[in-house]
């Protein structure tokens, strides 16, 4: 092993959570800060919370609900397209037919 390349290890490293708990693990830095532990943490307690602290639950509900306003719309918009697209493929008369344009 090389010798001053590795990482300082500290067998009491101190984790605060944001709930309050301390506990000492083992790691590469002395204090560690985190959000959840095992006291806070819905998995752990039982209890039915969403865990979000930057807002994605409540953004991707807003996109769900915006995608459910606008899926009617998106379907008219579709078979319009559709429809049009078929008509146009179609020749307008026997001469256009007959020579093979559209």
């Amino acid at each position: 092993m090389k010798a001053k390349i590795h990482p300082t290890y500290y067998p009491k490293a101190q984790v605060v959570c944001s709930c309050g708990n301390m506990f000492t693990v083992g790691s590469t830095r002395e204090t560690i800060h985190v959000e959840l532990c095992y006291k806070c943490h819905p998995f752990y307690t039982g209890e039915m919370k969403f865990v979000d602290t930057l807002g994605r639950v409540e953004k991707f509900q807003k996109r769900q609900t915006y995608a459910q306003k606008q899926a009617p719309i998106l379907k008219a918009k579709r078979l319009k397209k559709m429809n049009i697209e078929v008509e146009d493929k179609r020749p307008k008369t026997l001469r256009e037919m007959l020579l093979g344009t559209t």
